[in-house]
């Protein structure tokens, strides 16, 4: 064991011990966070809106602070973007993470000093909860790889902007430089074919032990090494041992993953974004995320079939409970207040308390009053593919509301790797699965007012081409699991197999 394997298990020894402290007494863990939060920010333009010297209480935050979306949020963000300070935060941010945005266009999330600090520590703290469960510390001497957007920064009136990845870039700490690859010059290539390729370049003789990103990138990286070198990732990279990821489920790409690597390896969800880094997987043998509740974020749930309704009742950790999907609001030490961040998760454990993400309150399917989610699309394609042993490299799901002929229904634009032998019988599964788990969607099969879901093959690196024609191929960008309408169904229609 060399000397940074060995100080890397007694450092993972002191962490777990440190995160037991707060993951025992979750409550006091956010109640200290909740109060900090507020205090840090009563003097503040948008303290001062919004009465936080008086607030006391998460009764009285409820009462002051309504739930806000990034559009709602834009006239503070605007003023901090046009130089001024105190706004939501004290002082400036220390960067903007720069995302795609809806009706405002670009987003420019605030990042602080305080909330870049969590984030790497989180991201440590993932790997380092790792190698204290498992006793695994080979893979620290080898070379390390995150395919992430470009560290190159734009200023913007004093203020450092960037794609949140490439922000991270710049906090790899010093005892990682000599693991880490690609070279600063490989990641800050724009194009991301090209990238791909010369990320290819320099890793091709390294040895690789630790691989992370959005599943659908790494792929395209193991497709590319593959072809390149005609071997199975696992032979040409014997020594790796471990794939991080976040960003999309992993379970739909497993099959294909195993299949390019050759062999099973270890694997450790993240759960971050540009408004923070809310969990990870802290355990190989547990189902979840370890939701982080000491880390400058205060958290709400708002039951997901109760958000648009009037009132709907904003929980606290202490109320949640076990498979209700819920959305995610949150207060944070970068200046978001009462944020709606989008995303659904269900609890899997309330001791302690882990999470997954089972979709965004914005991605769904009720085209028909069936509110189907992504989580029951991704299980129920999950169980189709344990099935039949087909594989799949991508999918998405639109309502098909005016067909030709026939009843509407589900359409499913998938992209095989391997077809099923029989495509009928995956698709019965598929579409069994479905209704097995949302009732409103079996109602509308039995009652004919749907027809069975169909499949759409797409071509084999059509959803490639597709994000590359939109220009979002590569980085943080990822196919939309499912919509509520057909612009991407249309979309797509190009990139159907023939």
């Amino acid at each position: 064991m060399s000397i940074k394997s060995y100080a890397s298990l007694l450092f993972a020894r002191f962490i777990v011990r440190k995160t037991n402290k707060w993951k025992n007494h979750p409550q006091s863990a956010q109640e200290k966070v909740f109060k900090s939060l507020i205090k840090h920010a009563e003097k503040t333009d948008f303290g001062k809106d919004h009465n936080f010297h008086s607030i006391k209480s998460h009764k009285d935050f409820v009462r002051n602070v309504p739930i806000r979306d990034y559009e709602a949020l834009k006239q503070y963000v605007d003023k901090m973007v046009d130089g001024a300070t105190d706004v939501l935060w004290p002082g400036q941010p220390l960067y903007y993470a720069k995302t795609s945005g809806t009706t405002s266009g670009a987003k420019y999330i605030p990042i602080t000093k305080a909330s870049i600090k969590e984030q790497v520590l989180a991201s440590r703290n993932a790997i380092l909860n790792y190698i204290n469960e498992t006793k695994n510390t080979q893979f620290v001497d080898g070379k390390w790889i995150f395919l992430q957007g470009s560290p190159e920064l734009e200023d913007l009136n004093g203020v450092q902007l960037g794609r949140l990845s490439g922000i991270s870039a710049h906090y790899v700490p010093n005892y990682l430089q000599s693991n880490r690859l690609p070279s600063w010059e490989a990641n800050c290539i724009e194009d991301w074919e090209t990238k791909v390729e010369r990320i290819v370049d320099e890793t091709i003789s390294e040895n690789m032990t630790v691989i992370a990103g959005i599943p659908s990138w790494v792929q395209m990286y193991f497709e590319r090494l593959k072809l390149r070198c005609n071997k199975n990732i696992g032979d040409l990279f014997e020594n790796f041992q471990l794939f991080i990821y976040g960003g999309v489920n992993y379970e739909p790409y497993r099959a294909k993953f195993e299949e390019l690597i050759g062999r099973k390896v270890d694997s450790i969800e993240l759960f971050p974004a540009s408004e923070g880094f809310f969990a990870y997987q802290d355990s190989q043998k547990e189902k979840g995320m370890l939701l982080l509740l000491n880390s400058g974020i205060f958290y709400e749930f708002v039951r997901a079939d109760q958000f648009y309704e009037a009132d709907a009742p904003r929980l606290t950790i202490t109320e949640v409970q076990l498979a209700v999907d819920y959305v995610m609001i949150i207060s944070t030490n970068a200046g978001l207040w009462a944020y709606n961040l989008g995303d659904t998760v269900q609890f899997v454990s309330l001791i302690p308390f882990k999470v997954i993400v089972s979709g965004r309150i914005k991605h769904f399917i009720s085209a028909f009053g069936e509110h189907v989610i992504a989580k029951e699309v991704e299980y129920a394609m999950q169980e189709a593919l344990s099935a039949s042993k087909a594989i799949i490299n991508e999918f998405t799901v639109a309502p098909q509301i005016s067909p030709i002929n026939g009843l509407p229904y589900h359409e499913w634009f998938v992209e095989f790797e391997s077809e099923p032998k029989e495509m009928s019988a995956f698709i019965e599964k598929l579409d069994l699965s479905l209704q097995k788990q949302n009732s409103y969607y079996f109602d509308l099969i039995e009652g004919k007012v749907l027809q069975r879901l169909i499949v759409t093959p797409v071509r084999k690196g059509g959803f490639q081409d597709f994000m590359k024609k939109k220009g979002k191929l590569g980085g943080q960008n990822k196919i939309q699991r499912l919509s509520n309408d057909r612009r991407i169904a249309d979309e797509l229609q190009e990139f159907i197999q023939k």
